[in-house]
């Protein structure tokens, strides 16, 4: 059976970017089971002559209280920015009022305000009401960040809701609380994947506010990421290894719920 020469072509150039891009990701790999003595830029392509794991067991024990700080951080940031954002996306959408959409075009304004134009007058607000180096604090300011895009995703996706659902509710007496309970939520699970996946992936790679907010014992897994470097020698092998395993909660929520989160963006990308 002959194969068409344009998508033999295709298929070649497709072929070339995966490998392109896979590159950098077998660099990390093939560095980090490397001894350190075999670790330089002119073997960066070679296989290790032994397989070593200590890179890991080492970066591991100086990520581990980090981590935890991280799933501290990003499990009660993301729930919270997601029912606030919904709650918003609902009121938005199905309970419009005189302003409501004054109101959202300024919470919108919210996505494009430069993290580096608020750090001082965030750093004193949070001196202020003591939650400063604490993960509260850097709970309060993803929350309060994250609310303009989770906003946004919720009210694109109830707008696809019909409004004789929420009409029907109404006439059978449920409140204002009793809709979004029992009709709302039940209705829109993908698009809290979608938000959750959104919110959980940004604050757990974030970096800026992480460095500024907190400090020693306090800090995520991405500042001690960084931290790893030492300031004699860089060990980068465990460097590598440690990046694995700061990548790997991320990797992990994308493998297990990938194909929940293009269904919800696809839910909420077409109306009728």
């Amino acid at each position: 059976m002959s194969f068409p020469i344009g998508k033999t072509i295709k298929y070649l150039i497709l072929i070339f970017f995966a490998l392109l891009f896979l590159a950098p990701v077998y660099v990390i790999i093939v560095t980090s089971i490397k001894p350190l003595d075999e670790v330089s830029l002119a073997e960066m392509w070679t296989l290790p002559s032994t397989i070593d794991f200590s890179s890991y067991k080492e970066a591991f024990s100086k990520l581990a209280p980090n981590l935890m700080n991280s799933i501290y951080l990003v499990v009660p940031a993301t729930l919270l920015s997601a029912i606030l954002g919904a709650m918003n996306g609902y009121v938005l959408s199905k309970w419009k009022f005189k302003g409501s959409e004054t109101i959202f075009t300024v919470i919108l304004f919210g996505m494009f305000i430069p993290y580096q134009s608020i750090l001082i007058p965030m750093i004193q607000f949070l001196r202020q009401i003591d939650l400063y180096n604490t993960i509260p604090g850097l709970i309060l300011v993803h929350v309060v960040y994250g609310l303009p895009i989770t906003t946004l995703m919720f009210r694109n996706f109830y707008a696809n809701i019909p409004d004789q659902m929420i009409e029907a509710a109404k006439i059978d007496g449920a409140s204002f609380l009793g809709i979004f309970r029992h009709v709302i939520i039940p209705l829109s699970i993908t698009g809290f994947v979608v938000v959750a996946i959104w919110q959980f992936t940004n604050i757990w790679n974030e970096f800026l506010f992480a460095v500024t907010v907190t400090t020693s014992d306090k800090q995520p897994v991405m500042v001690a990421l960084q931290n790893l470097s030492g300031s004699q020698i860089v060990q980068w092998n465990v460097q590598m290894a440690g990046a694995l395993i700061a990548a790997l909660p991320t990797l992990l929520v994308y493998i297990f719920l990938g194909k929940y989160f293009v269904r919800g963006l696809l839910a909420g990308s077409v109306k009728g």
